[in-house]
């Protein structure tokens, strides 16, 4: 239905919390509290807490050590070295980077903050934009690769990111913490904060910023380019307060604020006057109550409010003057439930979750001017009903399985599943995975009843984009020199086929379920550690996608991304981290692509192959207080993840982190 809806969503949380509160609430639940999850522990891959190497799924875990390690600031820097992830941001700081997931389309990766979905429903097909989130208040990012819409629903066909916000540290009234940095490009950046836990209460609040004239994004090879910077302004805030009624009970509310200005540009001109202002706010009340010794049950409201507003004033290379608006709102009501059984006969660790999502998402968007003015104003709803269970056999078989119903006002929804399995082989120190699931990505409101001045309507008739995948993977440890741990390697083969992609009709007048598609590829790994003092990881993954109608190569996704970095740790409290990111050629569509004099090339294309190549080196001078240096893209490398943008030039920014 594309009418507007008129509900209150504040009200809606209150109504819900206040729910949630009284159901959560008797004091007669006395049972013992649940534990703290261990630093290794995965959740977004099954909704169960579960070890990572019992995880039945291809996942990577950042902490916060390693955000800090590897001087991490958005989320698209640390996500470069993932396995399966390309990377691709048309500019600097804040500009679109575009996230392609063992070879699914941009839109096709679902992003989580707390395990809420926070794609923006006013982009047009529902792709995340990796480059505008800071990271100061984020403790770990979890992705899981491989469809995970059994989970989480609509978007989740290449996998999922999920953001998880800093807590308060445990049995520390209070605690202050921060950090200053500053450096080549006019860069400032810092955050800081005060947390705490009492015997009832917790709570964080913290803000970061960062600051930056950064360089110019348009490739210099064009005989056009100015040199113009493409400068870079964000802050964020975060306030998190819980509360525990009961030694069972926990109601907490997180509300999170983040607001980027920033300068786009063009390709194959600058833009001198193109700006753009990116606002999100994020807030989400939580209860969980255990019940019974074995029932975890859980009420969540979650509200997100997306608004970007692209302003480019008249210039010498363009006369005209756009204000565009893109206004977002995603609702999200959950009911959670797990169940841990324990021993169940042969099995042990057996444990069942359920649960239902209501999900609201809204759209108020007016981008051009006539006649060829978009504009989206429509509401979509849908109820999801979903199961899933795992369980431990002989002590080294995990097994998973999950299914979910998607009932969705239009496009009649989707029933997706996943099962996925681990082995442990301890006879020859290994483990094996094998899984297998549906996923899907519902049409976006601007796909469903978008419109283009009078020429373009959006197709209320869209079916779901679908996919089926497998990945069977294995992982050793090598023992050699005296060292039980001396390497781990990994292989995990993939592969995806899509069906009822959604583009545009022959007219261009609407668009269809028209296209299918493949991937598949490897994915290996190697981790050695041949001293207690140095670690070296590196990851090669090959991909080969193909369009199933013309045989052509899906555009961006290169056969070949190449990560490397090292860990070493020589003593005093030294850690130096230098890493190495390779990207083989990767093609471009027809008309996405420019000769050095401007002209588009109106074939497929390919993008060279390019390396960026950070050091890191941080020193924790005492208990309190560290110093760290971040060097980036050492060799200024101009190469160009997306034709005709260039990655930032060199830099290196200094600074100091204290916590009291």
């Amino acid at each position: 239905m594309s009418s507007r809806r008129t509900e209150d969503p504040m009200r809606s949380i209150f109504l819900v919390t206040c729910a949630g509160a009284l159901a959560l609430a008797p004091s007669a639940w006395a049972q013992p509290a649940p534990q703290i999850q261990a630093p290794e522990t995965v959740v977004t891959a099954t909704r169960i807490p579960t070890p990572q190497d019992r995880v039945p799924a291809a996942v990577t875990v950042i902490t916060r050590q390693d955000i800090e390690e590897r001087g991490y600031r958005t989320l698209a820097e640390a996500l470069r070295t993932v396995p399966g992830m390309r990377l691709v941001q048309a500019g600097g700081v804040g500009q679109q980077a575009s996230g392609f997931l063992r070879g699914s389309a941009s839109r096709h990766v679902l992003v989580l903050l707390d395990g809420v979905p926070i794609n923006d429903p006013s982009e047009p097909n529902g792709a995340y934009n990796f480059g505008n989130e800071l990271l100061g208040d984020i403790q770990r990012i979890e992705v899981v690769r491989g469809p995970a819409s059994a989970l989480y629903g609509s978007g989740a066909i290449g996998g999922v990111v999920n953001m998880i916000t800093r807590r308060a540290p445990a049995n520390t009234p209070f605690q202050a913490f921060g950090e200053v940095a500053g450096g080549t490009q006019r860069t400032l950046g810092g955050n800081g904060g005060v947390a705490g836990t009492t015997e009832r209460y917790d709570y964080l609040f913290m803000g970061q910023g960062l600051s930056t004239r950064a360089s110019d994004a348009t490739a210099p090879r064009f005989w056009s380019n100015t040199g113009e910077r493409e400068g870079f302004s964000g802050g964020a805030a975060t306030a998190r307060v819980g509360v525990r009624p009961t030694p069972t009970t926990r109601i907490e509310g997180l509300l999170r604020w983040r607001e980027n200005q920033f300068g786009l540009d063009n390709v194959p001109n600058d833009d001198p006057n193109n700006e753009i202002e990116d606002r999100r706010w994020f807030g989400q009340v939580r209860g969980e109550a255990v019940l019974f010794g074995i029932w975890t049950t859980g009420l969540r409201a979650a509200v997100t409010d997306d608004r970007r507003r692209n302003v480019n004033l008249p210039d010498s290379l363009s006369p005209t003057r756009t204000d565009d608006i893109f206004r977002g709102t995603r609702e999200t009501y959950d009911w959670g439930n797990r169940l841990d059984f324990g021993t169940v006969g042969a099995a042990r660790d057996v444990r069942m979750t359920f649960g239902i999502t209501r999900e609201i998402e809204s759209s108020d968007s007016t981008a051009g001017s006539l006649p060829f003015q978009t504009v989206t104003d429509a509401t979509a709803r849908s109820t999801a009903y979903h199961v899933g269970g795992q369980a431990r056999f002989l002590d080294r078989l995990e097994i998973f399985g999950g299914v979910r119903q998607d009932e969705a006002e239009g496009y009649g929804g989707f029933t997706a599943w996943r099962l996925g399995a681990t082995l442990d082989v301890p006879e020859v120190n290994s483990r094996l995975l094998l899984s297998a699931g549906t996923a899907f990505k519902a049409p976006s409101l601007f796909q469903r009843f978008g419109t283009i001045g009078t020429f373009f309507q959006g197709n209320p008739d869209l079916r779901p984009e679908e996919s089926f995948a497998w990945e069977a993977g294995i992982e050793s440890d090598l023992p050699a020199f005296g060292r039980d741990d001396f390497a781990t390697l990994g292989a995990t083969f993939f592969q995806t086929r899509f069906r009822d992609l959604i583009n545009f009709n022959a007219a261009f007048s609407s668009l269809e379920n028209v296209e299918d598609a493949r991937a598949q590829g490897v994915e290996l790994s190697a981790t050695l550690r041949p001293a207690a003092w140095l670690e070296l990881t590196a990851n090669w993954t090959i991909t080969e996608t193909r369009d199933d109608a013309t045989g052509a190569p899906l555009a961006r996704r290169p056969r070949n991304a190449v990560a490397g970095l090292a860990r070493i740790a020589p003593g005093g409290g030294v850690v130096i981290v230098p890493e190495l990111i390779w990207t083989g050629r990767s093609p471009e569509g027809p008309f996405a692509s420019y000769n050095d004099d401007g002209s588009s090339v109106t074939t497929i294309a390919y993008n060279k192959p390019g390396a960026v190549l950070n050091l890191t080196a941080s020193w924790q001078a005492t208990e309190a207080i560290a110093l760290y240096a971040e060097g980036r893209n050492l060799t200024n490398s101009r190469f160009e993840p997306a034709n005709g943008f260039v990655i930032a030039g060199r830099s290196l920014v200094v600074g100091t982190r204290f916590v009291f």
